[in-house]
């Protein structure tokens, strides 16, 4: 079976690489083993974690950095036009390419964001937190949203907040087990007539503060539950996000897909690539489990397949590589060099992934293989959560990487 070109891996990189590909007229395939880090989303997107504009941060990034290899310009030129290419799955995000805002975690804590989904708490880049009175709303039984602490860390930036506790009867059958009260499971019943009772509880729990704040576990599918709910209620609602799974997260990713899709391209969810077949330092075609007889060919490929999270990269006693096709990675072979001692350091390890050269292409033993790409977590050369732009690599490498391969 033919494609122009053939994703492995079927998260946020290999989605964004997958529609830029599918647009530009390429023939595509996403190949996908299944749940994503989307599923861990926090309802905002990280470029870099600064206090600086972007352009001034960015520059004393060292040479192995994919921002660096794709040049500070590039970077900022891709990052301007995301808001847009995500507008085309019906997904709003707001937010500048010129700086961070601030988002609110689920423990209230305030961190650098890049791009916001839209009806969620976002403060400004100059901190100040756009409302005095606010009202903390949980649903009862529901574990995975502290109320406490986000009183706590709204109290630090002078807001003051009410707390209540709001319950729904469609919810009861959920609250008999803990386990099941949790944030897709609720998404899932609170919908439609029912958004219009918890309308009026969260309107009248509310009264006399200026906005509602509450646990992002509205609508699996679309932003239309969310955005029913607002419309219904007397004051501004604005959501926050919850501890893992994440209904924004999942949200993210099924109408990335169902957009992917719609404009034609083919998802191959719950497969997982287990061969390439090379000929001349040039990937031909790849075997699947679930496809073992049949060879899926391409003109060109991206590895998309994330960092130690999803599998892309794996350790052994013998050392760090990369499972599917044997690519080079960058990665000391002495296990002492993988981590620091001290906890809370910025560990070495968050940097190990696949070697690449300028343009994103992989190697195995030193060879440069031509038509294979690789974008996101499963690159080397950065430190996701220390530097705060795993999505921002994400992001705009899977972009890049889609041009250099319609060009």
């Amino acid at each position: 079976m033919k494609f122009d070109s053939i994703i492995i891996g079927g998260g946020l990189s290999g989605l964004v690489a997958g529609i830029s590909l599918q647009s530009k007229g390429r023939r595509t395939l996403i190949v996908s083993a299944g749940q994503s880090a989307l599923h861990f989303f926090s309802g905002s997107f990280e470029l870099y974690n600064t206090d600086k504009s972007y352009q001034e941060a960015l520059k004393g990034l060292d040479e192995s950095h994919p921002y660096s290899k794709m040049g500070i310009e590039r970077v900022l030129e891709l990052a301007s036009g995301v808001p847009a290419f995500f507008s085309q799955a019906g997904i709003k995000l707001l937010g500048s390419a010129d700086c961070n805002h601030f988002r609110l975690t689920p423990m209230g804590v305030r961190k650098p964001a890049w791009l916001t989904l839209d009806g969620y708490v976002k403060i400004p880049s100059d901190g100040k937190f756009p409302y005095k009175n606010v009202t903390i709303a949980n649903l009862e039984g529901f574990l995975d949203f502290h109320t406490e602490f986000i009183a706590a860390g709204l109290a630090e930036q002078g807001v003051n907040a009410r707390i209540c506790s709001v319950s729904l009867p469609e919810l009861d059958y959920l609250r008999t087990n803990p386990t099941e009260m949790r944030s897709t499971n609720i998404a899932r019943a609170v919908k439609g007539d029912v958004l219009g009772a918890l309308a009026q509880k969260l309107s009248a729990a509310a009264s006399g503060t200026e906005a509602i704040l509450m646990p992002a576990v509205l609508g699996l599918e679309s932003p239309q539950a969310a955005e029913s709910l607002k419309a219904r209620c007397d004051l501004p609602v604005e959501f926050v996000a919850t501890l893992p799974p994440s209904v924004p997260g999942i949200r993210t990713q099924l109408m990335l897909r169902s957009y992917y899709q719609k404009i034609g391209g083919t998802y191959m969810l719950g497969d997982t690539v287990e061969e390439g077949l090379f000929e001349d330092d040039i990937l031909k075609g790849i075997r699947t489990v679930n496809h073992a007889d049949t060879v899926f060919e391409a003109d060109s490929f991206v590895l998309a397949s994330g960092s130690f999270f999803s599998r892309g990269v794996m350790a052994s006693q013998e050392g760090v590589y990369e499972p599917i096709f044997g690519l080079d990675v960058d990665a000391p072979s002495d296990r002492g060099q993988w981590y620091q001692e001290k906890m809370f350091e910025a560990q070495p390890y968050m940097k190990f992934g696949v070697h690449t050269d300028k343009d994103f292409k992989v190697s195995v033993s030193g060879r440069t293989i031509g038509n294979v790409y690789a974008a996101g977590s499963v690159l080397s050369g950065f430190n996701a959560v220390k530097e705060g732009c795993g999505a921002g690599v994400s992001i705009l490498t899977a972009l890049d990487v889609a041009e250099k391969i319609t060009r």
